[in-house]
């Protein structure tokens, strides 16, 4: 396990209210601070689909409309050790997009201080790591080339 990267998932959740689409985003106090949106580690043998949807309920509690998985991967290191993460030196994650509806979210107060829903423009600027950046752009663009 030591030196592995811990398979994970992250989750562009979102909203439509005609032709508006608003991004979740959480901030982020455990292991770092910033914006991000949900995301986290498969557990054992866990399909990618399942992490994201158990993400979703455990970080946000919202109900999932429609789930869509990309084709979008990657990998980085963490900063720092973290004594929670087993030896893993970073992690690798695929992207989920999760259209929900816009409501209160109930966030996971170990991981989270509290959250936004804000438009593309907004959501971009905001989020603290490039990566995360290029997955919301990836959703975004789908979603707009949707239409």
């Amino acid at each position: 396990m030591k030196g592995k990267y811990r398979k994970s998932v992250f989750v562009v959740a979102y909203s439509k209210t005609g032709d508006k689409i608003r991004y979740l985003l959480l901030k982020r106090k455990l292991h770092w601070k910033g914006w991000e949106f949900p995301k986290g580690g498969a557990k054992y043998s866990e399909p990618g689909m399942k992490t994201a949807r158990r993400e979703i309920k455990e970080e946000t509690g919202l109900k999932i409309l429609r789930i869509k998985r990309f084709s979008v991967r990657g990998a980085y290191k963490y900063k720092k050790t973290f004594p929670d993460r087993g030896g893993y030196k970073g992690q690798s994650y695929v992207l989920y997009a999760v259209e929900t509806k816009k409501g209160k979210v109930k966030i996971d107060r170990k991981e989270h201080l509290g959250y936004k829903w804000l438009e593309f423009e907004k959501a971009v600027k905001k989020i603290t790591f490039p990566n995360q950046k290029r997955c919301l752009k990836a959703v975004n663009e789908w979603l707009i080339n949707k239409k």
